[in-house]
């Protein structure tokens, strides 16, 4: 998976440069969310704009994310929803577990 991070305080952005989040490619998601995590960064930000399609696996690799950045008293929040990503947010509930925002700066914002 296509992975673009970069830094900004104590804040990391990560921008998924991939259409479709799936079994294929979202262990590595997962993978580098828990390199961050064991390098000390807890408060993440997940770019979802290039995401067209996201099925369980890709959920469950943000979940984790989220899971883990909450144990090390940090945060994961989202991006930049494309409608149908959105909408399996919805479907799934994922969206009251999740801070969504509609653009990068209000995600910077929030923290």
């Amino acid at each position: 998976m296509q992975l673009n991070i970069s830094e900004q305080g104590d804040i990391v952005q990560i921008s998924v440069q991939e259409e479709r989040m799936d079994a294929h490619n979202s262990g590595d998601l997962k993978e580098q969310m828990l390199q961050l995590f064991d390098d000390g960064k807890c408060n993440l930000i997940v770019d979802l704009s290039a995401v067209r399609f996201i099925d369980s696996s890709g959920l469950g690799a943000l979940v984790s994310g989220f899971k883990n950045a909450s144990a090390r008293e940090g945060n994961l929040k989202l991006c930049c929803l494309q409608p149908q990503v959105r909408s399996m947010f919805e479907l799934t509930r994922l969206h009251r577990v999740f801070e969504i925002f509609t653009t990068l700066d209000e995600a910077q914002a929030s923290f």
